[in-house]
């Protein structure tokens, strides 16, 4: 074999290694991609438990005085009452940090209306949201993913009741 050929058949290994280098970093960023986008509906569906939750505590407040919880700890038993009444089976933790904390949304009457991820990247979703998390797709970071429960507007005007 001469030396032109062993050069040319170096050149050709050097190019096949190089294209499954570059095949396996492709495969490695949408892989990537598609664990967030995974982590990224378990939050959505997370979060809503959450805000479901916070809101049945919030509406089955006794003799309707209706308020938030103090803690997430008191939607897995609601000591308001003399039988044991659960929002959610478990406190979820943040899918996309991995840890049990949460960014909390206070009240301004006090307690807990809603929580948000810690987690500091950018979503990879921008849009395609359900009407609960409509202001998601302007969203820069999932800190901003916020699930809030909104209680409904009070009666007011001459048809309120009294």
């Amino acid at each position: 074999m001469r030396s032109s050929e062993r050069g040319f058949t170096y050149l050709s290994l050097l190019i096949v290694v190089a294209m499954l280098g570059g095949g396996l970093a492709a495969f490695g960023e949408y892989y990537s991609h598609a664990a967030q986008r995974e982590k990224e509906s378990d939050l959505l569906f997370v979060g809503g438990e959450f805000r479901r939750a916070i809101g049945q505590y919030y509406e089955s407040s006794p003799a309707g005085h209706l308020r938030y919880p103090a803690r997430l700890d008191d939607l897995l038993e609601d000591k308001r009452f003399a039988f044991k009444r659960r929002y959610l089976r478990k406190l979820y933790a943040d899918p996309m940090t991995g840890k049990p904390q949460w960014g909390l949304v206070e009240s301004p009457e006090g307690g807990i209306m809603g929580v948000y991820s810690l987690s500091k990247e950018e979503p990879v979703k921008t849009g395609n949201f359900a009407v609960e998390e409509r202001g998601f797709d302007k969203a820069k970071g999932y800190k901003d993913w916020q699930f809030v429960h909104q209680p409904p507007p009070s009666p007011s005007g001459p048809t309120a009741k009294r």
